[in-house]
């Protein structure tokens, strides 16, 4: 199934100019109908008597008339681009039906190759693709007809053209404008404004120059653009105003399903923004099948739980089996008493919902969606610059007015030989040293916050286990990762607002030269903070936890100014459990924060200003600036937090995704609520956003990347390290008789001898103590000639696990690299429709200098004649020139004539 969303969105970015946002809900609905037809399928069928197999043929081909699917006519529309691919598809349908026989014939390399039985439960799912892509056959005549008739694609049509060219007045008259009023939008009259109002002069001095500074001194309060009239209600001539119809189209949770009308948002709040949301829509898109397969892969597991898979956990939670009553020693010393290994049942089983054999595969396949979503927006993106002329608008970018205030150094410009502000080099590496040494300092103020809340599971550890409650005591565990978890969740929230002003400061204190060189020096300072502060805890649980102690008596590691971590330990069933509620506490509780924050922190702001602000009784006209004054300001950060939250949630999507495969699907619904809630928040509870040009999503773009592949890393570590799949490997095919995993439980385990406990281990009570108490670990037990040594099975997991991460590594980064290098960054329909451009641009640009040329000789004919006009030269550019007195003659390229006379 994922093979065949992640082609069909593979096609669907083949034809970007066209591609719909309402491909979602048709996906999502088109796989349900295609999953239930499977089960149909292959359960009834395979147990009706044969004679009634050719009725049930003969009525398969009545189904397309179903009168129920004119209603979802609108939305299959879209699947009429598909039709080329489901054509070639259907030609390889004999081939997969043929491929279907063959499969019970793999179970017969059960004898021959051991590790494929592994792998039966997975390679059993293939056999319902292939009867998916059958059924999927018989839907073609239908899409047949759909592509006769098709539907259109937009919704909110532009009202005028619009043209997107900045120019300047002098260069006014060289285009047609038909109607002033509409020849430029309102994003870029209030831009066009703005860019006065920054250079501007207000009175002689040096520094008095622009609202900027106006605005830093409190001469004004607040400069911002009008919104064009209320969302609520329309004009009282009965037009509907762009904010009215943004509203009423884009902004209200019931068209989650709808298209977002890009061209009206860019119209409205200018390319920066309506960028943001063409981002964040097609990021939205790119979750769909990553969602779907994250919850086929839970549903694997759930399924798989009560099967030979999860022997161990049967082991554990058994009452006839003697694993369940293994005593395990303590987990901490005069504190903690013995235990029984059952009593880890609960986490056992939750644990194999998380840590399965699919796991591996959907890390896999996070990998190449991670590399798809990167290159194929890279090919949306260039079709926005094309259609919204943004190319090379960062080479043509101004000097941001503090830049020109505070740089008093100049030098001659290479390209224009005019002088421009220039800040030595020495001077910015002293800025950047200075800025970059209080990073560092806050970076171990930040490891210093994730080593209290190690502190904190300790402390509340111990505090727990000094209870009298068995069942307080037994999911201590439980309850000291929950509230560590919602403890890290409140400090990462409280950093957050200190990290943001100092941020700011250092990057003001840089002078970046161009607003892009200030967002991206910002941006990666903040998200450098993001990135300890949100992931650091969970990578000490992924990769640190668990592992600072050696065996119960070791009197070595109590010596170790690490020696109190080894309090915080992992259950008997791993790290997975904890690093699993970590992730879902933190992802989900900063998604349930960040959206009520977004909405009831703007609305009650909007309240308290209109309280206080403005006096119905004194005031009859409550003017549009008064109005939007009272709104929430929208500052520099604001699109700035939109990016930072779906940044840090990609990162929680792809670099510990092994560890939850929901993480994709919860995602998804928080970004269909967070699209309708950013474009409610923008239209109705804060001012007007100042218009501004961009190329890209800047460095964004390289942050995603770098998490792309850092994901690779910590997928293959949570695989090999955290989760339990290596060492059960190793087990079946090296240690157990009949490569099963029966008794692989007990070879975990390593056994202590309680008489080597000192005064200060082992539990308070010294009474009835058994003679021996089992740990995790691969050690040599009492009686061996090296007692509590590393044993032979560990280095055979540690080899194995080395040898998972640099295959899993190698293989992912050759096929990620090949799919990258496969898919063009610009499509063929975009990239010839450039070259076009430029070719009318050159011979546009040719034809207006002949017919300037033209025109200087006939004003030439027309005067009279004179020797010095004779020996006037002519400009044909390029450097060809021509004499009047030799005009006959062909005209050749001499050095002599490359000189500055002009006709």
């Amino acid at each position: 199934m994922f093979f065949f969303i992640c082609i069909t969105t593979v096609s669907c970015s083949w034809s970007i100019p066209h591609y719909p946002d309402h491909f979602l809900p048709l996906l999502i609905s088109s796989v349900l109908l295609l999953l239930l037809l499977t089960i149909l399928d292959h359960f009834l069928l395979s147990s009706l008597s044969p004679h009634f197999l050719p009725l049930l043929i003969i009525l398969r081909h009545f189904l397309p008339p179903l009168t129920i699917l004119d209603r979802f006519l609108p939305l299959l529309t879209i699947l009429r681009h598909f039709l080329p691919l489901l054509i070639i598809l259907r030609h390889f349908l004999p081939l997969f039906t043929i491929l279907g026989h063959f499969l019970p014939l793999l179970t017969i390399l059960n004898r021959f190759l051991p590790l494929l039985r592994h792998f039966l439960p997975l390679l059993t799912i293939l056999r319902y693709l292939f009867s998916l892509l059958t059924i999927l056959g018989h839907f073609l005549p239908l899409l047949t007809i759909l592509h006769r008739h098709p539907c259109p694609l937009t919704s909110l049509p532009p009202p005028h053209p619009l043209p997107s060219y900045l120019l300047s007045l002098s260069w006014l008259r060289k285009f047609i404008i038909k109607d002033r009023e509409t020849f430029f939008t309102p994003s870029q009259r209030s831009q066009i404004v703005w860019e006065i109002l920054l250079r501007v002069r207000y009175n002689n001095s040096d520094q008095g120059l622009g609202i900027s500074r106006l605005l830093s001194n409190s001469t004004y309060v607040a400069a911002y653009p009008l919104h064009d009239g209320r969302y609520d209600k329309d004009s009282p001539d009965g037009s509907i105003c762009d904010r009215r119809l943004l509203y009423l189209e884009w902004a209200q949770f019931k068209k989650w399903y709808k298209t977002q009308p890009l061209h009206v948002i860019r119209r409205y709040f200018g390319d920066k923004m309506a960028m943001y949301f063409a981002w964040l829509g097609f990021y939205t898109q790119m979750l769909i099948p990553a969602s779907l397969f994250g919850i086929f892969t839970f549903t694997c597991g759930v399924f798989i739980m009560f099967s030979d898979f999860n022997q161990p956990s049967e082991e554990i939670c058994s009452n006839t089996s003697d694993t369940s009553s293994i005593i395990m020693c303590p987990l901490c010393d005069r504190l903690c008493d013995f235990w029984k290994l059952g009593d880890s049942c609960a986490n056992a089983y939750i644990t194999f919902l998380f840590d399965n054999p699919a796991t591996v595969f959907f890390s896999i396949a996070m990998s190449f969606w991670a590399t798809m979503f990167l290159e194929l927006w890279k090919r949306k993106q260039s079709v926005i610059q094309w259609q919204w002329d943004l190319e090379n608008y960062e080479e043509e970018e101004e000097l941001r007015p503090e830049y020109e205030e505070k740089v008093t150094t100049t030098r001659i410009n290479p390209v224009t030989n005019k002088p421009e502000p220039y800040m030595p080099l020495m001077d910015k590496i002293s800025r950047y040293v200075a800025s970059y040494s209080v990073i560092l300092v806050m970076l171990f103020v930040m490891l210093a916050s994730v080593f209290s809340v190690i502190v904190y599971r300790i402390a509340v550890g111990l505090a727990i286990y000094q209870t009298d409650s068995d069942f307080i005591r037994r999911n201590a565990k439980l309850a000291t990762s929950v509230t560590a978890a919602f403890i890290n969740l409140v400090l990462i929230i409280m950093f957050n607002f200190v990290y943001e002003k100092l941020v700011a400061w250092l990057t003001s204190l840089e002078v970046p030269r161009t607003e892009t060189e200030y967002e991206d020096s910002f941006t990666l300072k903040m998200f450098i903070f993001q990135f300890i502060n949100y992931y650091a805890s969970l990578i000490y649980i992924a990769f640190f936890k668990g592992r600072f102690l050696y065996h119960p008596g070791d009197i070595e590691v109590r010596r170790n100014i690490f020696a109190k971590a080894r309090y915080d330990m992992c259950d008997s069933a791993g790290c997975f459990f904890d690093l699993c509620v970590q992730l879902i506490i933190i992802m989900l509780g900063k998604q349930f924060f960040n959206n009520i924050i977004e909405i009831f922190w703007p609305i009650l702001r909007v309240w308290w200003n209109k309280r206080t602000g403005h006096d119905n009784h004194l005031s009859e006209a409550y003017t549009r600036w008064e109005q939007d004054y009272d709104l929430a300001p929208y500052t520099r950060l604001s699109l700035f937090n939109e990016y930072l939250e779906m940044v840090i949630q990609y990162g929680f999507v792809t670099m510990f995704v092994a560890a939850f495969p929901l993480a994709p699907f919860f995602a998804l619904i928080n970004n269909f609520i967070e699209i309708r809630l950013d474009a409610f928040k923008y239209l109705t509870q804060c001012r007007r956003p100042r218009a501004e040009r961009i190329q890209d999503i800047g460095i964004w773009y390289s942050i995603l990347k770098g998490i792309t592949y850092f994901s690779v890393v910590t997928n293959a570590l949570v695989i090999s390290y955290t989760s339990d799949f290596i060492p059960r490997l190793v087990y079946m095919y090296q240690y157990s008789n009949s490569n099963n995993l029966v008794g692989y439980v007990k070879s975990s385990l390593s056994a202590f001898n309680t008489s080597q406990y000192t005064n200060e281990m082992g539990p308070e009570n010294r009474t009835g103590w058994p003679e021996l108490c089992y740990y995790k670990a691969y050690r040599n037990g009492p009686a061996d000639e090296n007692p509590y040594d590393l044993n032979q099975q560990f280095w055979h997991v540690a080899a194995a696990r080395l040898a998972f991460i640099i295959i899993f590594e190698h293989i992912v980064f050759c096929l990620t690299s090949a799919v990258a290098m496969s898919i063009p960054d610009i499509p063929v329909e975009v990239k010839n429709q450039m070259l076009r451009e430029k070719k009318v641009e050159k011979e546009t640009l040719f034809e207006n200098e002949m017919k300037k040329i033209r025109q200087e000789r006939q004003v030439r004919h027309e005067r009279v004649s004179s020797p010095e006009d004779d020996n006037m030269d002519i400009d044909l550019g390029e450097g060809l020139q021509t004499r009047r007195n030799s005009r006959v003659a062909t005209p050749t390229l001499t050095p002599g004539l490359f000189h500055d006379h002009h006709a």
